[in-house]
């Protein structure tokens, strides 16, 4: 089923969970939703990024937890599973890989482009999830299970080819 933008946007601005599961409207954005509300999550990260890791840690922890009900609310709404307009995924997923890397252009620029990577080639098992887990939990399991592989990814990088970015100190 397809919504025209005209439903998207009166959901979006008509309910809370509307404006949180549309990532605060930019998951209205015609093209690439997911990548506008990944880009919006990494700038809202700059003020989390002020509080201590532990509270980042905490932030990130119940967004999750929140977004499942959010997604689940939203797909519920919509009548769409995962509908491409339904960001709040995103946000969290870009959050957890940030969580990990001290902000700077190189870190953050290349934990966004492995996140995006991931949450849209989707390989094994997250394109398995994603099919087979339905609900608001599938919707965010996907997109945290890529944002763990582009933690690990950016780890392997450091590892093997120093680029200047440094982990969170924990």
């Amino acid at each position: 089923m397809t919504l025209d933008f005209s439903a998207l946007k009166r959901y979006t601005f008509s309910s809370f969970n509307g404006w949180l599961a549309m990532g605060l409207g930019s998951g209205l954005v015609p093209k690439g939703p997911g990548t506008a509300g990944s880009a919006l999550a990494v700038i809202l990260m700059y003020p989390i990024n002020l509080l201590s890791f532990g509270w980042q840690a905490v932030w990130v922890a119940l967004a999750a937890l929140v977004g499942i009900g959010v997604c689940q609310q939203a797909t519920k709404t919509l009548n769409v599973h995962d509908h491409p307009a339904i960001v709040w995924d995103e946000f969290v997923g870009m959050w957890l890989v940030l969580l990990w890397v001290s902000p700077s252009l190189l870190g953050w620029g290349l934990a966004f482009i492995l996140f995006r990577l991931f949450d849209i080639v989707k390989p094994w098992p997250i394109g398995w999830l994603d099919q087979k887990v339905k609900g608001g939990l599938g919707i965010m399991l996907d997109d945290l299970l890529a944002a763990i592989f582009a933690i690990i990814t950016l780890w392997v990088i450091n590892l093997f080819w120093p680029m200047g970015f440094s982990w969170q100190p924990i």
